[in-house]
């Protein structure tokens, strides 16, 4: 059932009734918007500091209110099997419900949290659409900072841009109850989501959550028909044990699919991780090569010059798209989405969307 959502005008109020909110005793609300299911006191904010308790009924206080809207290389999300070579237009509200030490755009998704102001602007649902088609975008994602936290824009945002042909797409932590995938599932194509660890240490001390309910989240995914990425960034000494690193490809190959993109990226210093020092070059390279070895067709190197980011057929090894940056070209193995050499059908969305190379 579609649960009721705000109207586009309802964005010039600083707080807008939210949806995923259960009633609980002494005025207490629970949001089951994310697998923290905070349980939030009247005039209290949740974990994520955007969503509160106004007397006894929960309210967001980022509807319509963006803090960054920019049309993106899709490549840059990073989603390397959705619409290849296409932007997508990409929006964030404040706001977030994990409190990484390393997070890169922590003056916008922990502006809240660490008594900073985050600036944002008026962008109802439907001048997100606007935008979106006047710059050739083929998609909208919903990024930057973690889209669940702003759910009900994201979700009256996708419906209007099914309407209009756009895809939606979700870079996240992973963080969703069932009960908010059952409300994304129907409007949303395709997810890269941010699988930090194989630890739940290191999620409890680094990322101030669990890894389990990640991992429920993929699944809860995949079993809705979500597209989706994995990506992961190596932390040296944090989350780049080799051990740790094979069992969470294998667990991707095993419960998402051995055509699932693995996308490992180096990490460099910010936030509150500035004393470490950024990750070698060669510790990619050693997980690229774990990832094949667990039995992943599709495992890139992010933040690396010259690394893995071209696409090989599944089947036969062969290139079929070639990246630099964040472009993308085909190779003349594809030939409508599929590979000329063997016939498997490269794995993704809109893949025989990508301009022929010339023979």
């Amino acid at each position: 059932m579609r649960q009721s959502l705000p109207s586009d005008n309802a964005s010039a109020n600083p707080t807008t009734p939210a949806i995923l909110g259960q009633t609980e005793a002494d005025g207490a609300v629970r949001c089951v918007a994310c697998a923290h299911r905070c349980l939030i006191r009247p005039g209290r904010a949740g974990i994520c500091r955007v969503r509160e308790n106004r007397d006894g009924a929960l309210v967001t206080l980022t509807y319509g209110r963006a803090v960054a809207a920019n049309a993106d290389p899709i490549e840059k999300k990073p989603l390397f099997h959705v619409y290849p070579g296409s932007l997508a237009f990409s929006i964030a509200t404040r706001g977030c419900n994990f409190h990484c030490l390393h997070c890169q755009n922590w003056a916008i998704s922990q502006a809240e949290r660490d008594g900073l102001t985050a600036p944002d602007f008026d962008l109802p649902p439907a001048d997100v659409v606007a935008a979106a088609r006047a710059t050739g975008a083929r998609s909208i994602a919903y990024t930057y900072t973690e889209p669940t936290v702003f759910i009900e824009y994201a979700l009256e945002t996708a419906r209007l841009a099914i309407d209009a042909g756009l895809a939606n797409l979700l870079v996240t932590n992973g963080y969703q109850t069932p009960e908010a995938l059952d409300l994304l599932a129907p409007v949303i194509a395709a997810a890269n989501v941010d699988l930090k660890s194989f630890d739940d240490r290191f999620y409890r001390r680094v990322v101030g959550a669990r890894l389990a309910p990640v991992l429920a989240s993929l699944v809860g995914m995949r079993e809705r028909g979500l597209w989706i990425e994995v990506t992961t960034l190596l932390i040296p000494g944090l989350n780049d044990d080799p051990a740790q690193l094979e069992a969470l490809a294998r667990w991707i190959a095993a419960e998402l699919g051995p055509e699932t993109p693995w996308h490992l990226s180096r990490f460099f210093p910010t936030y509150r991780l500035t004393d470490l020092v950024p990750t070698p070059v060669a510790t990619i390279e050693r997980a690229v090569a774990i990832g094949r070895g667990a039995g992943l067709s599709h495992v890139y190197s992010g933040n690396v010059i010259g690394g893995d980011e071209d696409t090989n057929c599944a089947g036969c090894g062969d290139v079929l798209i070639r990246r630099r940056g964040f472009s993308a070209r085909p190779a003349p193995a594809l030939i409508a989405g599929r590979c000329d050499r063997c016939g498997h059908v490269l794995a993704g969305i809109g893949m025989a969307e990508l301009a022929e190379a010339p023979q």
